[in-house]
């Protein structure tokens, strides 16, 4: 089988490429940027591999305490994926954001690397009270695809795909993938980049959830979402805390890729919608 020629690959971003709502069974985050690495890894043995990404941070904080970490580990692989914090603060500058990530584009890229990224799903499909901010990500999207053109960076697009914004695929927070949902955004960014064995499955609905969900179901749900997670959130964000305070990076240099057992396939026992 071929392999896909990286023999060094740098993660950058917040909690998702951190690997929030996906526990490798210990405790810890694995997270889809893992997940790719073991992919890449099946083929290209020697790959090594290292995780610069902290949850909580802003595109312009990634940029500023990852960016130059990663150029030094001289990656031929690198994801960048950011902005999705940015969005969610009541400052949201759609140009400055987008200004960040096209940054590390161009560093990256000019450095030799080849580069991924992706754009975000619509999360008033997720969280019904992000609404509001619904233009937020539409925007931000448009510029990373604009950005990443100017750059030759690959995008892994998920915006257009109703799946990815199945809640079996978000965790019960709806802000972090579950296990799930993160294999589904490794399988995207494997396909983008033609890594071997990839496709585009990914893109195909999950399973029929047969369960009726009565409209006061669906508003018990989001009243205890709102009170387990989105309470707490905003209780942080007037203390001007964050999550990722006091946090480094889980996987600073770059080490060899654990062989792990694929998992096995959604079937119905694991569609299940979260609530």
């Amino acid at each position: 089988m071929a392999d896909s020629g990286y023999a060094r690959y740098v993660a950058l971003g917040d909690s998702q490429t951190e690997g929030l709502g996906d526990d490798d069974g210990t405790g810890n985050p694995r997270g889809w940027a893992d997940r790719l690495a073991e992919q890449i890894a099946r083929t290209d043995t020697g790959l090594l591999y290292a995780n610069l990404a902290v949850r909580g941070r802003l595109a312009g904080e990634v940029r500023s305490e990852q960016l130059e970490p990663a150029l030094a580990l001289r990656p031929d692989l690198a994801t960048v994926v950011a902005g999705v914090n940015d969005v969610l603060r009541p400052r949201f500058d759609a140009d400055e954001v987008a200004g960040h990530l096209e940054a590390m584009f161009a560093a990256l890229t000019g450095s030799g690397a080849r580069v991924a990224t992706l754009t975000f799903p619509d999360f008033a499909r997720i969280v019904p009270a992000a609404r509001p901010i619904g233009h937020r990500v539409t925007a931000l999207n448009s510029r990373i695809r604009e950005a990443a053109r100017r750059h030759g960076v690959v995008v892994a697009d998920a915006e257009p795909h109703p799946v990815v914004t199945d809640l079996r695929l978000w965790s019960p927070d709806r802000l972090h993938a579950s296990p799930r949902g993160h294999a589904l955004i490794a399988a995207a960014v494997a396909e983008a980049l033609a890594v071997p064995g990839s496709d585009d499955s990914w893109i195909r609905p999950l399973p029929a959830d047969e369960r009726a969900h009565s409209r006061l179901r669906v508003v018990g749900t989001e009243l205890r979402w709102a009170g387990s997670f989105l309470g707490p959130w905003l209780a942080r964000r007037v203390r001007g805390r964050s999550s990722g305070d006091g946090r480094e990076a889980k996987r600073p240099a770059l080490l060899p890729v654990a062989q792990v057992v694929e998992d096995p396939p959604l079937g119905p026992a694991d569609s299940r919608r979260s609530e």
